[in-house]
């Protein structure tokens, strides 16, 4: 597989991984306080991705002098995002939170165009853009539907472009996977500070095991979001980032009751086909 194709599939796999964690943070919220549920997540998550990268003899806090400062920055992007995110998620329809995240494309191939110097041809620009179309479909904005957890998802799209720039800029020296443990602990420890703030409830073993999927979830889309900015261009894997509004629409419908209308269902056809033709057009492009 080319670099931009295992680009794309990490791109995918990290956008299912995330969806299926709001979905379970979603309904763990309804009966649990956030930020409970973001340390007893977080400190699962530190536990056994910590155990897993250590027994396949990865685990090494060796960061290169030129890559701590950068991976300050980044910590921080992922925790503001984090919080600004979930708080949206929980107060709005999971398919429109994700679907205004999709403007992340866009913004990070503005950025790699701006910081990086990387190439932006017009397909893949306009790749982009037709996605973007399509997520106005699913959204359907009107002043009515704009409001304070509208903003806040906008805000994530601004510090999650940020936090996939700085990865890029990380040397070859930096570990993906050191990343992702300092990730989750830093998340962790956050969680922990800001739940002394709330009222705790005793979690059910039903709470636990949707603790333990939901981790699960989180270390996939660690590891593949870190993995997709360290592979292949960012204007050929960025589409592939839309399709985590057909598995939110698709999730939503199944365990919320969010029916989509014709409009977001058509904002969803096009999503996909948006991904479809990126992966068609790489494929020419190197056959060619």
């Amino acid at each position: 597989m080319t670099p931009n194709l295992k680009g794309s599939l990490f791109m995918m796999g990290s956008m299912a991984a995330f969806t299926l964690n709001d979905t379970v943070v979603k309904l763990l919220a309804e009966d649990l306080p956030l930020f409970q549920i973001v340390f007893l997540r977080g400190l699962l998550t530190t536990v056994m991705l910590t155990a897993t990268v250590a027994a396949f003899g990865k685990l090494s806090f060796r960061i290169p002098r030129g890559d701590r400062g950068k991976l300050a920055l980044r910590t921080l992007f992922e925790i503001i995002a984090m919080v600004t995110f979930l708080t949206a998620l929980v107060n709005m329809q999971i398919a429109n939170a994700t679907a205004i995240l999709s403007a992340l494309p866009l913004a990070v191939t503005l950025g790699a165009l701006l910081f990086f110097r990387e190439p932006v041809g017009w397909r893949r620009l306009s790749a982009i853009c037709v996605g973007a179309f399509g997520v106005l479909l699913i959204v359907q904005p009107g002043a009515a539907g704009f409001n304070i957890y509208s903003l806040l998802a906008l805000i994530t799209v601004v510090l999650v472009a940020g936090r996939d720039l700085v990865t890029r800029s990380f040397s070859d020296g930096l570990p993906s996977m050191t990343i992702a443990v300092v990730t989750a602990l830093a998340i962790c420890l956050f969680g922990g500070v800001m739940s002394v703030t709330e009222e705790w409830v005793r979690p059910s073993a039903t709470h636990f095991a949707l603790l333990t999927l939901a981790s699960c979830f989180i270390i996939g889309g660690y590891v593949f979001s870190i993995l997709v900015m360290r592979v292949g261009e960012v204007a050929v894997t960025a589409p592939f980032r839309y399709t985590s509004l057909v598995f939110a629409l698709v999730l939503g419908w199944v365990f919320f009751a969010e029916f989509p209308n014709a409009l977001a269902l058509t904002g969803g056809a096009i999503v996909v086909a948006t991904g479809v033709f990126t992966l068609i057009r790489e494929r020419q492009v190197k056959d060619g």
